[in-house]
């Protein structure tokens, strides 16, 4: 029998993962040694904290960054096949979602290895929840155009969509670009569409604040180099 493919969850920043997440996750990781991860580093400090008395030295990592390769990749799980159970650890949040992970989840599908997503914080969907807006019907769209031309005609679409659609649309931008983000929101966006800012999800710095674009003028809020999502509706 093939092992499993967990996708485990992690914190959003420096908390207990104990806190935002159910033991269930904590006993999963106390019995895999095999983990695909994005950071070898980070991933030894989360697995050390949410499971101090397991071993590091029992660990197998196998990197899934901007420079593993897919013939590299395609033997992940192989152990899988030997009924060896695999976790493949997010470096935020949950695997997969706005994050790397999906080519060995599909990978597992093909190789008709059960795939056993676990509950944890996934800050699209508590930005959404949080944010007073659409959550029959949203999107999320990852990064905007960074050319400053090409960033407010998609800003533009995504407002014509939300409307036309009566959608939210989610976005990201790259925490020290936030600031510049918000400018340009306030600069192409109707006064009168709202726009929800959710930042540093989970931490005890928590901000989420849904105003109109008329009111986020007179707001000045501090985003810089904070984890944000941004979320807009007319």
């Amino acid at each position: 029998m093939n092992g499993k493919l967990y996708l485990i969850p992690t914190t959003l920043g420096d908390t207990e993962p104990l806190e935002v997440m159910p033991l269930s996750v904590k006993k999963v990781v106390e019995q895999i040694d095999y983990f695909i991860v994005e950071n070898e580093k980070s991933a030894r400090r989360f697995i050390k904290k949410i499971t101090p008395k397991k071993s590091q030295a029992s660990l197998e990592l196998m990197l899934l960054d901007k420079y593993a390769d897919a013939f590299e990749t395609d033997s992940y799980l192989d152990v899988c096949k030997k009924g060896i159970n695999v976790g493949l650890l997010s470096e935020a949040g949950v695997p997969a979602v706005a994050d790397p992970g999906a080519t060995i989840v599909k990978l597992a599908h093909d190789n008709n290895i059960q795939v056993v997503p676990l509950v944890g914080p996934s800050s699209i969907l508590m930005a959404i929840m949080a944010s007073g807006m659409n959550g029959q019907s949203f999107a999320f769209n990852g990064y905007l155009p960074i050319d400053k031309s090409e960033r407010k005609r998609a800003i533009k679409d995504l407002e014509k969509l939300s409307k036309d659609k009566n959608q939210s649309q989610i976005f990201i931008e790259t925490p020290y670009r936030n600031e510049k983000m918000l400018a340009d929101l306030k600069a192409a966006l109707s006064p009168v569409t709202n726009l929800c800012i959710a930042c540093d999800i989970s931490l005890p710095s928590e901000y989420i604040k849904t105003y109109s674009i008329n009111d986020w003028k007179k707001q000045k809020p501090d985003l810089h180099k904070r984890p944000a999502i941004f979320i807009i509706q007319k």
